[in-house]
C-alpha cells in the first residue's frame, strides 16, 4: 500500500491498496521523503482495450432498478471517493484506489456487439441502462467515444435506455439524445452530490462542476429530453444538508425527477474514505462516520437488499422524509411515463432487399 497525507492533484484515493485477490500485499513505509516529495510524481492515466465477447449485462438484484446494462468503461478518471464500483478494480488484478482511477479499460467493440446482440432473432427488448457501474461520459470519453457509438446503435434500433452521468460531455450526444426523447425512448440521470465547489472537487477531483452539471440539466430539459436529478451519495455530516438544495436548483433547470442514495461503503472502499475524511476533513471525520454506523446498524456498512440503499434507523427515516418533502415541494414527485419498447426494429441490413428478387 502507497499512502499519502495530502490530496494528489486530480485523484481521489490517498492510497494504493492491495487488490483482495492479490498475492503479494504492499506496504507502506517511511523512506524518508516528504509528503511534498509524493506530490511531486504525478499519476499518469493509461487506458487500455478490453475485449469483451458480450456487451449487455443482466442482474437481478430487486434495489437497483434495471435488469440489463452497458457498461462502455471499467475504472473511472473522475475519481470520486465514494465510488460503488471501485472494488470491481481487484477482478483485474489492481487496486479500488489510485488503479481505479488511473488504469482504465475500454471496450472498442462496444457498438459492434450491441449491434449483433440486437440482432438476434430471440432478442426481447428490455430498458437497457448506460453507466450504472462506471460514468460513460468520462474524460476518455471525448476522444475514445464508446459511448456515443452506443448510443448512435440504439438510436437505429429505437431501442430505450437510460443513462447516468456527471459529466456535462454529455450534452455532445444531446442530437442522438434529444431525437430519440421524442419517441419516449431515453431518459437521463444527471448525479449531482454538493453544490459547494469545493467539496466538489476534492471528493470527485476531475467530475464536472455543479454548476456545469446543472447547466446540462437544463440544456436537456430545453431539448425535451426527462431529466432527473440524483443526489448520490447522500452522505450524513458531510453533504446530507444541502439535499433541499440540490434538488430546488434541479428543479429550477428543468428536472422532472429525483432519487438519492445513503453513501455505501463495501469491501475497499471503507478504509479509502476514511482515508480521505481524515486529509481532507478532519475536523468532522469521527462525526461522519459515526452518523455513517448509526444508518447501518452498527458497521459501516449493510449489503442487505431494503437497507443497502437507504439504510436504517431514526437518521435514515429523516433523510427519507426530508427528500420526499423536497421532491413534492419541487414539482420533483411526480412519476415519468414509462419508455416505450413498441418502437423497436431491427433495420434493415445491406442487401436484405436482394431477398425479395430470390
Amino acid at each position: 500500500m502507497t499512502t499519502f497525507t495530502q490530496q494528489i492533484r486530480g485523484r481521489g484515493a490517498r492510497s494504493n491498496r492491495s487488490g483482495r485477490f492479490e498475492a503479494e500485499v504492499r506496504e507502506a513505509f517511511d523512506d524518508g521523503w516528504t509528503a511534498d516529495d509524493a506530490l511531486a510524481t504525478a499519476i499518469a492515466t493509461s487506458v487500455s482495450p478490453e475485449r469483451a465477447k458480450t456487451i449487455i449485462t443482466h442482474n437481478d438484484s430487486p434495489d437497483v432498478g434495471f435488469s440489463a446494462s452497458i457498461n462502455p468503461y471499467r475504472g473511472c478518471e473522475h475519481g470520486c471517493i465514494y465510488c460503488y464500483a471501485r472494488p470491481a478494480h481487484a477482478y483485474m488484478g489492481l487496486s479500488a484506489g489510485l488503479d481505479f482511477e488511473s488504469k482504465l479499460f475500454f471496450k472498442p467493440e462496444a457498438a459492434r456487439l450491441l449491434e449483433r446482440e440486437l440482432s438476434d432473432p430471440r432478442y426481447k427488448p428490455e430498458i437497457i441502462h448506460i453507466g450504472g457501474n462506471t460514468d460513460p461520459y468520462q474524460p476518455q470519453e471525448r476522444k475514445l467515444r464508446v459511448t456515443r457509438q452506443v448510443l448512435e446503435v440504439l438510436e437505429r434500433f429505437n431501442h430505450p435506455f437510460s443513462i447516468i452521468s456527471k459529466s456535462a460531455l454529455i450534452l455532445r450526444d444531446l442530437d442522438v439524445i434529444s431525437s430519440m426523447s421524442t419517441k419516449n425512448l431515453v431518459r437521463v440521470a444527471i448525479s449531482i452530490t454538493t453544490l459547494d465547489r469545493r467539496l466538489a472537487r476534492s471528493m470527485e477531483p476531475r467530475a464536472a462542476t455543479p454548476e456545469k452539471r446543472l447547466e446540462a440539466v437544463r440544456r436537456l430539459a430545453g431539448a425535451g429530453v426527462p431529466v432527473i436529478v440524483m443526489f448520490a451519495p447522500c452522505i450524513p455530516g458531510l453533504n446530507d444538508h444541502e439535499m433541499e438544495a440540490v434538488l430546488q436548483r434541479a428543479a429550477e433547470a428543468g428536472a422532472r425527477g429525483a432519487g438519492y442514495v445513503a453513501l455505501r461503503l463495501p469491501l475497499e472502499i471503507k478504509d479509502l474514505f476514511e482515508e480521505w475524511l481524515a486529509t481532507d476533513h478532519p475536523d468532522r471525520a469521527s462525526r461522519v462516520m459515526s452518523l455513517i454506523r448509526q444508518i447501518r446498524g452498527g458497521k459501516a456498512y449493510d449489503s442487505q437488499w431494503g437497507k443497502r440503499m437507504k439504510g436504517e434507523g431514526p437518521i435514515a427515516a429523516l433523510m427519507s422524509r426530508r427528500f420526499a418533502t423536497a421532491k413534492q415541494r419541487y414539482g420533483l414527485a411526480e412519476p415519468l411515463p414509462p419508455l416505450d419498447l413498441t418502437h423497436f426494429r431491427i433495420p434493415p441490413q445491406a442487401g436484405d432487399q436482394l431477398q425479395l428478387f430470390g
